[in-house]
């Protein structure tokens, strides 16, 4: 199995300045070709793919402004092609917008391949580079496992990262257990078990938010392009990794004790995108990371052998009876508790929906039926007959 590790670099004087120069000419290329490619298509109507751009890149070696391109490995550069022609097969594809220009303050990352770097004795060595790469090993690698290929990232608040993707061979499967549960994702608590459970969200950006506001405050009243401006942005950029490092840490925790204490995790397929469209719960939706949440369990079922299970958004689960099944009408989200109308049980909004978000889950895992509900049906209300008359909604 393909898994990437990931570890905190820290390159000497010498490495930084041949990092930050491949970075800045991976940056030019990407931007060179993704310009080309846009002129080709409106002024005459001609695709560019990635022989085509290839070929620019080696003109553009020959030419004496761009001459430092090279000084330094071409591998990268080559890479930053081939991952300029996968946005734009992905944006043909309808799964992404069209592709932007690279920016240098949002860092960069420049991705080696085997002929680019040499592996010895569990140490990296980097083309253009005569020492290895002093990376900080928080954990080794598996065994008879050499990396394919080697990402050296640099990030908005100046820290290096490395990323070692490797083929695992080890077998990491988890010994079957006879648990399933079921996740309603919220915001004021980030996830509610159908066990009864209710995990607090940390919001980790609501801890910092009085400090970036500030740090965004001085940054907007620098003068563009000095030396103040720079330091004011390098600040910002650490208070965000810090709340992004928080966030992701706690999910990491939270995902790793859900797989290893269930056999089976059922989920809603929410679209995020859609919701945070909402301009006063988008920042709430936002600090949540629930897309983040969902995508580490994916990942993580894989490795352990555990399942992930995904009900349709439109099921109605937090206003339908965990008891008889009664949708009922309407249900604001400020009424956390209710009384069913026709059973008169007691509901925990969350706990019932992460019950019934159980419940349907098994539906689907054993006989693979459609659960979407009618629109209609879903909202409580009435449909018409053809002939114009009102009738109840089908069960």
């Amino acid at each position: 199995m393909e898994k990437a590790y990931r570890y905190r670099l820290y390159p000497t004087a010498e490495q930084e300045q041949i990092l930050r120069r491949t970075i800045g000419c991976v940056r030019l290329v990407f931007n060179k070709a993704l310009a080309s490619r846009t002129e080709a298509w409106y002024e005459r109507q001609q695709k560019v793919d990635y022989v085509q751009s290839s070929a620019m890149l080696t003109q553009w070696k020959k030419l004496e402004d761009l001459q430092f391109l090279n000084e330094v490995s071409c591998v990268p550069l080559q890479q930053g092609l081939r991952h300029l022609q996968t946005a734009f097969t992905n944006f043909f594809a309808g799964r992404a917008r069209y592709p932007n220009f690279k920016k240098k303050r949002s860092g960069g990352s420049a991705e080696f391949t085997k002929s680019a770097f040499r592996w010895k004795d569990g140490q990296v060595y980097l083309a253009k580079c005569s020492e290895p790469l002093p990376i900080k090993w928080s954990r080794q690698l598996p065994k008879v496992c050499e990396p394919s290929t080697i990402t050296v990232k640099l990030e908005p608040s100046g820290r290096w990262f490395v990323s070692l993707r490797i083929n695992d061979l080890t077998d990491e499967t988890l010994q079957p257990v006879d648990t399933a549960v079921g996740l309603d994702v919220g915001v004021s608590s980030l996830v509610t078990l159908s066990t009864g459970e209710k995990i607090a969200n940390p919001k980790a950006f609501d801890k910092h938010y009085q400090k970036l506001r500030k740090a965004q405050k001085s940054l907007s009243r620098k003068q563009k392009a000095s030396r103040n401006r720079d330091k004011a942005r390098l600040k910002v950029a650490r208070l965000q990794a810090k709340i992004s490092d928080s966030r992701k840490d706690h999910l990491h925790k939270l995902t790793t004790r859900l797989i290893r204490e269930n056999q089976t995790i059922v989920v809603e397929d929410l679209a995020v995108n859609n919701m945070v469209r909402n301009p006063k719960l988008a920042r709430a939706i936002s600090d949540a990371a629930w897309s983040e949440l969902v995508r580490q369990l994916e990942y993580k079922a894989l490795w352990y052998g555990r399942t992930v299970v995904k009900i349709d958004r439109w099921f109605p689960s937090s206003k339908r009876c965990g008891n008889c099944g009664h949708v009922v009408e309407k249900l604001p989200l400020n009424i956390r508790e209710w009384d069913c109308p026709n059973c008169g049980a007691h509901h925990d909004r969350d706990i019932n929906a992460a019950k019934n978000i159980l419940a349907v889950g098994h539906t689907v895992t054993v006989c693979g039926a459609n659960i979407r509900p009618d629109r209609h049906e879903s909202k409580g209300q009435l449909q018409k007959s053809s002939n114009g008359k009102k009738q109840k909604p089908k069960s």
